[in-house]
């Protein structure tokens, strides 16, 4: 069984989508996305730098943008190969629109404002996020706690996000568990906290306006990685998610439950196979970052291809 996954915000790297850009086709896909993100996306994946695509506004539809290029580029319109997918945290946007659950286009609405909305909110006072990586589990968490932090992202084993504000974090680093490395992520927010919660209401409001559908592959939740069988529940999850923790530690355990065999990664690829080789054991990787790669993704995609557990209409 087959996996295609969608990274989230701290992925992006200055010019990774250079390569892709090169194909014509490729290039036009990606304008018409960027006219819905209103951002010249073309722009931030091959010319702007690191300090100007860390910016959440310009990230998220950039990193959502970027999962939907190269999925489309890999397999068209036919999913019928995959068996499940999944997103971490802002990818789970790209994974709803790969599923049927909302149209390309409205993934970008809702990206380029759930990004407004949360620069918006991590103007109003100075937060962030790091990770803990490695270290006793408990002892990780009891860290976290002890700084005012909230574990926003649980990575499963070796690595748990902390996120809150700057002045939380310095008393992390100065208390950091034992045989724990911190490292601050490249991201302008303690997303997935209590300071998203502005954001959370503006999605509702955006969200009324989009329509969906039952998801026509195993689409896996953010909040505990359950298969979510409706479309409306898969949305409200996801606004749900930018001011609630990111169990992705569930969304793998549930892969492992269904049999997958192989990961790929969508561009920018390679965090969400990191932390799978910790925990997948067994399950063959892929990280799809160049169209050079395109045949040999490909093999790798009919390799694990398999009938995949469809889930029910409601």
């Amino acid at each position: 069984m087959l996996a295609i996954v969608a990274p989230g915000q701290g992925a992006q790297t200055p010019g990774f989508l250079a390569p892709w850009l090169e194909d014509a086709a490729l290039a036009e896909q990606l304008a018409a996305l960027s006219e819905v993100s209103e951002l010249d996306l073309g722009h931030f994946g091959t010319e702007a730098d690191a300090e100007t695509i860390r910016d959440t506004a310009i990230a998220q539809p950039l990193l959502v943008a970027s999962a939907l290029l190269t999925a489309r580029a890999l397999l068209g319109s036919d999913l019928g190969a995959v068996g499940v997918t999944a997103g971490h945290s802002v990818g789970e946007l790209a994974a709803m629109a790969l599923s049927g659950v909302i149209s390309d286009d409205d993934a970008l609405i809702l990206v380029r404002e759930r990004g407004r909305a949360m620069a918006e909110a991590s103007a109003a006072r100075p937060t962030s996020m790091t990770a803990v990586v490695a270290g006793d589990r408990d002892e990780v968490l009891a860290a976290i706690e002890a700084a005012g932090l909230t574990p926003a992202n649980n990575n499963g084993s070796g690595q748990i996000v902390a996120a809150g504000t700057v002045e939380q974090l310095a008393v992390l680093a100065e208390n950091p568990p034992r045989r724990a490395r911190l490292v601050p992520l490249s991201v302008a927010g303690a997303f997935h906290t209590i300071h998203m919660q502005p954001a959370v209401a503006h999605l509702q409001g955006v969200a009324a306006g989009v329509e969906t559908h039952s998801p026509r592959l195993a689409l896996l939740s953010n909040a505990d990685g359950k298969v979510v069988t409706s479309g409306s529940d898969a949305l409200t999850r996801m606004i749900n998610q930018v001011a609630n923790p990111v169990r992705w530690d569930l969304c793998m355990a549930t892969m492992a439950e269904l049999g997958v065999t192989g990961l790929l990664e969508l561009a920018p690829a390679g965090t969400l196979t990191k932390i799978a080789q910790r925990n997948l054991k067994g399950v063959e990787l892929f990280n799809l970052n160049s169209p050079d790669q395109l045949d040999e993704a490909r093999t790798f995609v009919d390799a694990h291809a398999s009938a995949a557990p469809q889930p029910e209409s409601k």
